[in-house]
């Protein structure tokens, strides 16, 4: 009966730990990794898809305030930033590849990031969603620490855009592969940089998984991207909302 009352106080212990939440974060994306390469890299088995999913059902099992959980997470929202920066160096080592391709790609980088926001933003209208939603949608395909960043600016909910940030990045890493494909997409160069624009950080990922040139164009991608968006994005956003 003690042993029993003793397991019960370290499991009450743990589950209030914050240390128990990363715990629960790394193991929840190591699943995910194992499962996505068991899969043989299927686009429906995203590890931070199934990563997610894992967490959010076992701190609702274990009864566990987000507060509590983020206490522990916040060590790895720390390192998002300087994972964003480390993806200078594939940068780096493919600007040989980038002669003759300036004009497509900066045109790619525009068009794209205009896109993103007036479907995000126009949908997001069309069904009656208020000022609160449509401004968080602005930043939706803006890797998640600048995403952020520029919610601040405009004066939205910080939190309500990382969620759409991330939503858009795992929807974005699910899909493109088969949208890539319907439109006969066979560049690697061509298939990432489409992938950083509208997938970000997890599109990204994926894209390295899949093919080196594909990581290297779509980490090009997210970069330029997040820095036109964190200028452009404020002023477009005052523009539509004086």
């Amino acid at each position: 009966m003690s042993d029993k009352h003793s397991i019960v106080e370290i499991w009450v212990y743990l589950s209030g730990s914050p240390l128990f939440a990363l715990f629960i974060t790394l193991a929840a994306y190591q699943v995910g990794l194992m499962i996505y390469q068991h899969a043989k890299q299927n686009p429906l088995a995203n590890p931070v898809a199934i990563a997610i999913i894992l967490v959010a059902t076992m701190i609702q099992f274990i009864e566990m305030p987000y507060s509590t959980y983020f206490e522990g997470a916040q060590f790895i929202h720390f390192l998002l930033g300087s994972a964003t920066v480390s993806l200078a160096i594939p940068i780096y080592r493919g600007l040989a590849s980038l002669k003759g391709r300036s004009i497509p790609l900066i045109v790619s980088l525009v068009t794209g990031g205009l896109v993103s926001i007036v479907s995000g933003v126009g949908i997001a209208n069309l069904l009656g969603a208020d000022s609160s939603i449509t401004g968080a949608m602005y930043p939706k395909s803006v890797t998640a620490p600048i995403a952020m960043g520029i919610a601040e600016r405009i004066g939205v909910s910080p939190t309500l855009t990382a969620i759409f940030a991330v939503s858009t990045g795992i929807l974005g890493a699910i899909l493109a592969p088969f949208v890539l494909n319907a439109l006969g997409m066979k560049a690697w160069w061509q298939r990432g940089f489409a992938i950083g624009i509208g997938a970000h950080g997890i599109g990204t990922s994926r894209a390295f998984s899949i093919h080196p040139e594909a990581g290297t164009y779509a980490s090009l991608a997210m970069g330029m991207n997040g820095v036109i968006s964190a200028v452009a994005i404020p002023v477009i956003y005052h523009l539509f909302n004086q």
